[in-house]
This record gives C-alpha cells, sequence and structure tokens, in this order.
C-alpha cells in the first residue's frame, strides 16, 4: 500500500467534501490504490494533482469510491412484502401523498422501482419520489433512465411491459415514471436529511461505513421519519441495535420508528 493515506483523507475531504474516515479503511485504500495504479502514478500526491487539474478523472475518482450495484426489485421477496404489507400499512396511516425518500439511489433503478411498485396502490399523479446520491455521475445515468436486460429482470412482467420500451439491446423507462422521481446530489455523512418522511429506503449501502458511521446515520433515518413510518433496509444489512435507535422491527428488513 502507498504511503501517507492520512494526509490524502485529508486532500479528499477538501476536494469531495467526502469522509474517508467513515469508510473501513482497508477496503477502501484497496480500491484507491489499485484506480492510482491504473493512471500509473507512484503516490497519493501526484493523484491529488491529478484529480485537481483533470475534471473526468475527478469525476470518475468520485465514481470509483461510490458503490454503485444497483438493480430493479433487488432481492424480489423483499418487494413483494413491501408491495402486499407495507404500502397498505403506510396508505392506512398516512393516506395516500406519501413522503419517500430514496437515499443513497445510485442510477435510479430504486427510486423507478418504488414508483412502479407504489402505482399499483396509488395514482402516478399522486406519487413523489426524493432520490439521492453522491455522485453526479450516476444521477446523471438516473435521470437518463436506460438499463441493460440484466438490471430489470426482476420487474414484474405487467410493470415491465408497461412502462419499459426497447431501444437496441437496452430498455428506456417511461417519462410518466421518471416525472415522479425528484433527483439530487446529496451525502449521507454531511448533508441535512428530509424531514417527515413516511417511508426511507436506503439498501447495501452503510455496509462500507464503519460502525460509528452507520449508528450515525441510522439516527438522522430515525430522525427524518415521521412516527411509525418505515426505513427499508438491503439484504446484505441487519440493525442489531435497533431498539436502541428507536426503531421496531416489522419484518427482517423493515423497521419502523417508535
Amino acid at each position: 500500500m502507498l504511503d501517507n493515506y492520512e494526509k490524502f483523507k485529508r486532500d479528499v475531504l477538501a476536494l469531495t467534501t467526502i469522509d474517508l474516515n467513515a469508510y473501513k479503511e482497508k477496503q477502501m485504500r484497496r480500491r484507491i490504490d489499485t484506480l492510482i495504479g491504473k493512471c500509473k502514478l507512484n503516490d497519493y500526491d501526484e493523484y491529488v494533482k491529478l484529480i485537481k487539474q483533470d475534471k473526468d478523472k475527478f469525476d470518475q475518482f468520485v465514481n470509483f469510491l461510490t458503490i454503485n450495484v444497483s438493480e430493479f426489485y433487488r432481492n424480489p421477496e423483499q418487494w413483494q412484502f413491501l408491495d402486499k404489507e407495507v404500502f397498505p400499512m403506510l396508505i392506512q396511516t398516512f393516506g395516500k401523498n406519501l413522503k419517500i425518500w430514496s437515499a443513497a439511489c445510485s442510477t435510479g433503478d430504486e427510486p423507478y422501482s418504488l414508483v412502479m411498485a407504489l402505482s399499483r396502490h396509488v395514482p402516478l399523479s399522486q406519487i413523489h419520489i426524493i432520490a439521492t446520491d453522491i455522485d453526479k455521475q450516476v444521477l446523471d445515468k438516473a435521470r437518463l433512465g436506460i438499463y441493460n436486460e440484466k438490471s430489470i429482470a426482476s420487474v414484474p412482467d405487467d410493470l415491465k411491459k408497461k412502462y419499459f420500451t426497447q431501444v437496441g439491446s437496452s430498455y428506456k423507462i417511461a417519462d410518466e415514471i421518471k416525472r415522479c422521481v425528484e433527483f439530487k446530489e446529496h451525502n449521507l455523512l454531511k448533508d441535512p436529511y428530509p424531514t417527515d418522511c413516511n417511508l426511507i429506503v436506503c439498501r447495501n449501502v452503510v455496509i462500507y461505513f464503519t460502525e460509528e458511521a452507520k449508528d450515525e446515520i441510522y439516527r438522522k433515518f430515525n430522525a427524518s421519519l415521521k412516527k411509525d413510518g418505515v426505513l427499508f433496509i438491503g439484504s446484505t444489512e441487519q440493525i442489531m441495535n435497533y431498539k436502541d435507535l428507536n426503531y421496531r422491527r416489522n419484518q427482517s428488513f423493515f423497521f419502523q420508528k417508535d
């Protein structure tokens, strides 16, 4: 591994507002050292100089740092539970104009999935999803709304037929679904969180953070939710101390605010 990672973390924070102290160090250093090696550079200072001068390399670095693995209806059985149990409960509790936040939304697969799933319960005209990510590049891809066949494999057939158009070997999501999602840049570790949410979806993201950062994020999510609002997490995650963080467990990956 390269030397002087502590200084590099400070430089990155100043340049990007991304705090590498919140990420598991061994894993993150390995990723960054690989990227620097691909640029044929010898140390962190040289790399910082490069990303200061070259906007494309800067964007590549942010994109590389943020883990963008996403697909529509990831873990379909959990989406089935959302459809059959969680949405009806939320609508009964809060009405049809739900405030939903898709945090760390990556390339848009998740917020668009939420719109389609909720469309079974509520007219599209009443659906508005806030979708945020730290990475400008993936937000641009999300706004474009074009996906490969693998990404949409788990979308229910009726929704796939209704809301996707094949363009060459890719699939474009319908504009009526796009209009329901507002994409914004947001850093989970630094920026203010939306308030009065009925549902927050943040899946398979916090696994890359330290335990302290995870707790802080889950506390902030709790503060963002209305009482009885729901946090939907990923199948690779668990909240062992959920009671301490003011949640009650609804089902394996769904937690309600007490």
